[in-house]
């Protein structure tokens, strides 16, 4: 099928979506010399505010490494690796271990790199345009249609593009999912958590290390995590059940807790506030009918963030889905296996990653009265038993484990 770069005729693949898991999946298909279109509905000169996904992980960097080679290294220069873990329980230190870091070593992928993400977009985006990406900005998608020969775009000016493959990648409120009719299954709790950007002070900063405090005195019993990044740092807040978001989500209520978490001097440094609910959902299915779309990130599936699950996730299957279009389009009489092997691969994953996230929920959030003395017991005896204090240290992030499906890592 004959590919027209304006954007006017038939394409191999479009993707829908310029964040992070769209950037990747641009990408990916160039990896593929697949020419690819990028469609997103905001203006080319958008501010993505926040620090949003923070952690780019050793299994992402090594992917995007992969698909464009020197941008894994790109990231880990702009970003910072901390060197410390600690783990507090209300005043007492249980957990400390700070890694020794060697002298820079090119071929050397580091565990992660911290960088806010719209800094890694900002790389992603550079790539993407070395790379020969095409982006038609302001064209919201408002419907995709499919057959068994190809896929319609529709966006909200009416027109219509054809391509023989869509890759959406359009973030949580997915027109392209919903479009498909395709559901989300799982829960959402109430409960809700505060983050703040906040910048450092560049005359006398903060210790690099990653800090969470269960119980915080100073807050009320409620834990607190401080996470470096490029620039600054994330503190995380976990409310309380019954909790006002006016009382610790806007501007002014999270100067005070700020005070209290990094001393007065941080108070006036926010750069962004902003408070999430838990999400535990995944589509039932990753592809539609027909086998044209393939859901990728956000549009297919949320949890919450402890092990850095989401956007690195969204990186896993921006690669895969992109892998899968490559083998369609050179085997077309193979193109549903490949299709339904990225989909049931993929939402394996997802499964696996949302029921990770959720067992760290239920350690962070224990309902049971046993879980908070098993935490109070694990901190008690820390300092003679070094394993329980590596167990609280690890807890809130969940298992470090990928699904069964997945050979690759962790995502």
């Amino acid at each position: 099928m004959p590919h027209t770069p304006s954007g006017r005729g038939p394409h191999p693949v479009l993707v829908i979506g310029a964040g992070p898991v769209g950037l990747t999946a641009a990408l990916a298909l160039r990896s593929h010399d697949l020419p690819v279109t990028v469609l997103e509905a905001e203006p080319e000169d958008r501010v993505r505010p926040g620090s949003r996904a923070l952690f780019v992980h050793r299994e992402s960097l090594e992917l995007l490494g992969r698909i464009r080679p020197g941008l894994d290294r790109t990231l880990i220069r702009n970003g910072v690796t901390w060197p410390t873990r600690r783990t507090v329980y209300r005043t007492r230190e249980v957990f400390a271990r700070t890694y020794q870091q060697g002298p820079a070593d090119e071929a050397r992928i580091p565990p992660f790199t911290s960088l806010r993400q719209v800094e890694t977009e900002r790389h992603l985006m550079a790539a993407c345009r070395e790379a020969g990406v095409v982006f038609q900005w302001e064209a919201r998608v408002t419907a995709v249609e499919t057959d068994p020969n190809e896929a319609r775009v529709i966006t909200a000016d009416g027109a219509v593009r054809h391509a023989q493959y869509v890759i959406g990648a359009d973030g949580a409120r997915s027109a392209v999912r919903r479009s498909q009719g395709i559901t989300m299954s799982g829960d959402r709790s109430e409960a809700f958590h505060v983050v703040v950007d906040v910048e450092e002070d560049p005359d006398d900063p903060l210790p690099l290390e990653r800090v969470f405090t269960y119980e915080h005195p100073a807050l009320g019993g409620r834990s607190v995590m401080r996470v470096p990044f490029a620039g600054g740092f994330q503190l995380d807040l976990q409310c309380k059940d019954g909790d006002r978001p006016e009382d610790w989500a806007d501007d002014a209520a999270a100067r005070g807790w700020v005070a209290k978490v990094v001393g007065d001097r941080y108070a006036d440094r926010l750069l962004w506030v902003s408070r999430y609910h838990f999400l535990h959902v995944v589509a039932d299915t990753f592809t539609d009918p027909d086998h044209r779309v393939l859901l990728v990130g956000e549009a297919s599936h949320l949890f919450p963030p402890f092990g850095a699950r989401g956007m690195n996730s969204g990186i896993a299957d921006s690669v895969a889905a992109a892998e899968a279009v490559a083998h369609a389009l050179a085997e077309p009489a193979e193109r549903v296996r490949f299709i339904e092997g990225f989909a049931h691969t993929r939402r394996e994953a997802a499964r696996f990653n949302s029921e990770a996230a959720r067992t760290a929920l239920a350690h962070l959030r224990p309902r049971r009265r046993v879980t908070r003395l098993r935490q109070a017991t694990g901190a008690a005896l820390s300092a003679v038993v070094p394993s329980c204090g590596e167990w609280l240290e690890r807890a809130p992030y969940g298992p470090r484990t990928g699904a069964p499906t997945n050979r690759q890592g962790r995502y």
